[in-house]
């Protein structure tokens, strides 16, 4: 098996999941948790997919793809944030009717073909051995996604914006003494939490496979949410959680490729289960963690 190949397929297959990861990290950030993240990165992929058919620009079609599903995020935010509803259960009503939704609208985009993200090589870096096709040969969305993690570091842990969005998950009463409103700043973070889903959807659909599937997604929104608790509310770990998904379906693929007699369907298990192991070894010291916001959610004290 070619390390490399692997590699560069956990990269490329756990970019989406990373985009979605790092969404639903900022919205638990600030004491909400979204299960509907699934829903935005299906409406996500569909919004990104048809505007690309449409006006033959990825980027536009990104674009389309996270504002979807922020859309998407917004309902969810209503739902708890305004009408007290329980987050478990608003996300996954959320997660089905973007299901249903998806479906239904994207019946005319089954089988079209799309000129989508192409991986980009970085001139000198890309020729490195080993290293050069492994970071330096992907597409646009990944690079973003990449640049993002340390983005997103700087602005939770280093900057006042970064303090009220804690703040707001831990202590709401502190963020009333800068004068904000924690509405506010949760309806904000769930939205963004539902954009950069919404673009993890459409580098799948736009980047990854160009093709629009129903249910193409496959639980990698709830993996998205799952990842946050490994990751311990933290981008580096978000990143390395959403690779470690991805190198274990790299791996299915290529052992696939390589016509082993292993039945399909344990393969098509093996990123799921990778996923829940690494959870189990994990949780128990990740939830000492956990914004305390999140605590009322999980004990049924309140909806998020």
């Amino acid at each position: 098996m070619n390390v490399v190949d692997i590699g560069t397929g956990a990269i490329r297959a756990g970019t989406s999941v990373l985009y979605a990861s790092l969404g639903e990290l900022i919205a638990e950030r600030a004491g909400v948790v979204n299960l509907g993240t699934e829903g935005s990165m299906l409406g996500g992929a569909l919004g990104a997919f048809a505007v690309t058919v449409w006006s033959g620009n990825p980027w536009l079609g990104a674009l389309a793809g996270g504002l979807f599903g922020a859309a998407l995020a917004l309902i969810h935010a209503f739902l708890v944030i305004s009408r007290k509803a329980n987050a478990l259960a608003s996300g996954l009503t959320v997660m089905f009717f973007a299901i249903g939704l998806t479906s239904f609208l994207g019946r005319g985009f089954v089988n079209k073909q799309i000129n989508g993200f192409e991986p980009i090589a970085i001139p000198f870096l890309s020729k490195i051995p080993f290293v050069g096709p492994l970071l330096f040969q992907h597409d646009g969305l990944t690079y973003i996604s990449i640049l993002l993690v340390p983005i997103l570091w700087f602005l939770i842990f280093k900057t006042r914006i970064g303090v009220i969005l804690r703040a707001t998950g831990e202590r709401e009463e502190v963020v009333y003494t800068y004068g904000f409103s924690p509405k506010v700043i949760r309806y904000c973070a769930v939205m963004a939490g539902g954009f950069l889903a919404g673009i993890g959807g459409a580098q799948l659909s736009t980047a990854y496979t160009h093709t629009w599937v129903e249910n193409m997604t496959q639980g990698k929104g709830i993996v998205a949410v799952a990842l946050v608790i490994f990751a311990a509310w933290r981008p580096a770990k978000a990143l390395l959680g959403a690779y470690l998904f991805g190198g274990a379906q790299a791996l299915q693929l290529v052992i696939q490729q390589q016509g082993y007699d292993i039945s399909p369907f344990l393969l098509f298990m093996t990123p799921y289960v990778i996923t829940l192991l690494a959870l189990y070894l994990v949780a128990r010291k990740q939830r000492s963690q956990m914004p305390e916001g999140l605590s009322k959610v999980f004990t049924g004290a309140g909806g998020g």
